[in-house]
């Protein structure tokens, strides 16, 4: 398997790093810190594509098996690329990006994200302000595929939003319509059967506002926070393949909540200038979640191993039901198991009863 890095740029450079034989020749490495050298991170591949990119998305957008490159721009403008090589090549260097489809959003691109749709098809996404969102189709043809420039119009003749653009605006009280909007897809549900059919996907605004959805535009659950939301990610943080949705606010405050709407709050102590989150390999040499933090003063922070047992509250009792011989130790104590009353009173009195003066124990 090779490793493959991809860095654009906001003046329209495209630059692939292979990293396969740097990560070979670092694996043992005595110093966990060591950097690449200059030659290492010396580009594989580079092409000028339009300028002004805001965001990059690489994913199967049209269910093909292949993964497209998507770029988002500021001036609303949507492109996907796909990455196309001779046929009697076998120099990864001799192929191109070469444009699909170009969209024009009405509002201003801060996210983009694939999800499943209500048949299991992907469906690639792009939010929009407001808390809303679009659906862009990848209606694309075999003229459209063969396209070099990069201003082939995606509705020809005209100059407004594109056909190929379905906007879906959630239901509920937006306190701005203009509100930035960041949109996060393809939450796992569990299981990759479930996952795979009307995918929940996650949106939220720079005013407080989170909200979990499927892509039949069911609302599953909504949140209003006092704090100012630039970022959104999803995470298993309990480990049992249902991913939580992640939020971190520019003050640091982050919120971490789960398919029912529970909620557990984390505050890093600085301000923050970019955030993410996922499962990366820090110790140990396999993946943990992390939490990754960017702050003003140039340094980058992660958290990782971040797991939790629950996100749900509980107690002791509870706790210790789901505990397999515990019945069995109250049997033998003489506690009737179905006696909810009887099982606290001993454990109040083993937690906090003192003990009487010359107890042998057995």
């Amino acid at each position: 398997m090779q490793n493959f890095v991809v860095a654009v740029g906001a003046e329209g450079w495209f630059h692939l790093f292979d990293l396969t034989g740097a990560n070979t020749s670092k694996a043992d490495s005595s110093s966990q810190h060591e950097s690449l050298t200059s030659e290492d991170q010396r580009p594989l591949f580079t092409q000028h594509i339009p300028a002004n990119t805001k965001v990059i998305l690489i994913s199967d957008i049209d269910g093909d098996g292949r993964c497209e490159l998507v770029v988002g721009y500021t001036d609303r403008v949507v492109r996907a690329f796909r990455w196309e090589e001779p046929s009697d090549s076998s120099d990864l260097g001799s192929g191109q990006l070469v444009l699909l489809k170009k969209w024009l959003l009405e509002g201003q691109v801060d996210s983009l994200s694939v999800n499943p749709g209500p048949e299991g098809l992907p469906e690639l996404m792009v939010s929009q302000p407001g808390c809303g969102y679009a659906i862009l189709l990848c209606s694309w043809t075999q003229q459209d595929s063969t396209s070099s420039g990069d201003e082939a119009p995606a509705t020809p003749g005209s100059e407004g939003p594109s056909r190929d653009v379905v906007l879906h605006l959630t239901t509920g009280r937006i306190h701005n319509k203009n509100v930035s909007t960041h949109l996060i897809g393809s939450i796992s549900k569990g299981s990759k059967e479930e996952s795979s059919r009307c995918g929940l996907f996650a949106l939220c605004t720079l005013d407080g506002t989170l909200k979990l959805m499927d892509s039949s535009e069911q609302l599953l659950w909504s949140v209003q926070v006092d704090h100012q939301l630039f970022a959104l990610q999803k995470l298993d943080v309990t480990r049992d393949g249902r991913e939580e949705v992640v939020a971190c606010a520019w003050d640091g405050q982050t919120y971490i909540i789960d398919h029912n709407r529970t909620v557990v709050r984390f505050q890093f102590d600085e301000n923050v200038n970019a955030f993410c989150a996922g499962q990366y390999t820090c110790k140990e040499g396999r993946n943990s979640p992390c939490l990754v933090y960017v702050s003003f003063s140039h340094k980058i922070y992660i958290y990782w191993k971040v797991e939790l047992e629950r996100m749900e509250s509980t107690n002791l009792l509870r706790v210790l039901d789901e505990k397999p011989h515990f019945s069995d130790q109250l049997r033998l104590l003489g506690v009737n198991v179905k006696d909810p009353a009887a099982v606290r009173a001993l454990v109040a009195d083993l937690l906090y009863k003192d003990a009487p003066p010359h107890t042998s124990t057995h």
